[in-house]
């Protein structure tokens, strides 16, 4: 090895350092990548732990060793951890004022992951994106939408907005209005509508159905539906009840009027 740096001259030794420093960066990371994954798996298979850390401690893992390469690389070059450490204690208020955005990112992270507004895999709306949480690191959080729209909100973004979570509670209230005509019988109707909602497996008994006339619109007598469900059956059953109320109707005689207008015409 002396007889190859000596024959290479001058940049011998230059090579050699950068040769190394490149197999200490490759090993590290590797070793990042294998970390991080590993901690995420542990996560995720132990059923005492939220998936949320999993991400979230992942991805402090990969920078943290990510972080010891470098400094290992720069050793190489003849920094002297000493030297490092002062150098980066004079470049903090630097690097902080020119990263003010990145540090906060960071900050708001770790404020996510202690007071957790979501976890992964439910349903959020964050200031008007909507989304499911897909990972949660130390500077993004990632949101997919329905139709599988990858969405990148930086951290100190979501702590400063107002998070609407949808996948919070087990289950949620289905509100659905159907218009009838003023010639048709209202309790006629609503009795159609208690019976398709009951007929639906879905249908949580417990809050009972709930269906009144809510409103006297200009064409119609709008009767309001609220009935419960699981989460996860939200769109599904909105959807169903809304086809198959509106069959039933059908079936029954009850109309679903158009809006009407009147026009008046005035003579010269």
């Amino acid at each position: 090895m002396d007889n190859l740096i000596s024959q290479l001259g001058a940049f011998g030794p230059l090579l050699f350092s950068a040769g190394k420093a490149l197999l200490f960066l490759i090993a590290g990371y590797l070793v990042a990548g294998i970390v991080s994954r590993t901690i995420r798996k542990r996560v995720l298979a132990s059923p005492r732990l939220d998936d949320t850390l999993g991400t979230f401690f992942a991805s402090i893992a990969k920078w943290l060793i990510m972080a010891v390469t470098v400094i290992a690389v720069l050793q190489v070059f003849g920094f002297q951890a000493t030297s490092l450490v002062a150098v980066l204690g004079a470049a903090t208020l630097a690097i902080g004022l020119a990263l003010q955005g990145t540090l906060q990112d960071i900050a708001a992270g770790v404020m996510i992951i202690i007071f957790r507004p979501f976890k992964l895999e439910q349903y959020v709306d964050i200031d008007g994106t909507s989304g499911t949480v897909k990972a949660i690191n130390l500077f993004i959080t990632e949101l997919v939408t329905p139709d599988n729209v990858q969405i990148i909100i930086p951290n100190g973004k979501v702590w400063g907005s107002i998070i609407t979570n949808y996948s919070a509670h087990d289950t949620r209230r289905v509100d659905v209005t159907y218009g009838i005509d003023y010639g048709d019988d209202a309790d006629k109707a609503m009795a159609i509508i208690i019976k398709c909602a009951k007929a639906d497996e879905r249908v949580l008994k417990d809050p009972e159905p709930w269906v009144r006339v809510v409103n006297l619109g200009d064409s119609s007598v709008d009767i309001g539906m609220r009935i419960w469900c699981k989460a996860a059956d939200y769109w599904d059953l909105k959807f169903a009840m809304t086809q198959t109320v509106k069959e039933a109707f059908d079936k029954d005689g009850i109309s679903i009027p158009y809006p009407h207008q009147v026009e008046i015409h005035k003579e010269g």
